[in-house]
C-alpha cells in the first residue's frame, strides 16, 4: 500500500509559478514509478510528468521546458515545479505511483486544484 498526498496548488497568474509537493507513505525506493498527471475539467486524465526508471524522466510536450520533476529520497517526496504558468494548466494535479509485484499496482493521491488566471 501506498498512500500519496498532495499539496501546492493554488491561484496564479499567467506567467507565474508554482511548486506541487507529494508526500509518500512509505520509501519512494521501493516504488518503481512516480509522476505527475493532470486533469481539467471535461478532459481525460493525462500525463505531466513522470520517473520512469531511475533518474529517467519523461514529460508532456505541453510542459517541456516549463515544468521540472524532482524527488527528494530522504523525504520521500516528489515534486513538480512549474514555470510560466498558462490558463491552460489549470487542472486538478495528481501524483501517481505505481508499484511493480505480483502485478502492477498503482496509486494514487486525492489531487492538487492547479487554476491559472489570465
Amino acid at each position: 500500500q501506498v498512500q500519496l498526498v498532495e499539496s501546492g496548488g493554488g491561484l496564479v497568474q499567467t506567467g507565474g509559478s508554482l511548486r506541487l509537493s507529494c508526500a509518500a507513505s512509505r520509501s519512494i525506493f521501493s516504488i518503481n514509478a512516480m509522476g505527475w498527471y493532470r486533469q481539467a475539467p471535461g478532459k481525460q486524465r493525462e500525463l505531466v510528468a513522470t520517473f520512469i526508471s531511475g533518474d529517467r524522466t519523461n514529460y508532456a510536450d505541453s510542459v517541456k521546458g516549463r515544468f521540472t520533476i524532482s524527488r527528494d529520497n530522504a523525504k520521500n517526496q516528489v515534486y513538480l515545479q512549474m514555470n510560466s504558468l498558462k490558463p491552460e494548466d489549470t487542472a486538478v494535479y495528481y501524483c501517481k505511483a505505481t508499484v511493480l509485484g505480483v502485478g502492477v499496482r498503482d496509486y494514487w493521491g486525492r489531487g492538487t486544484q492547479v487554476t491559472v488566471s489570465s
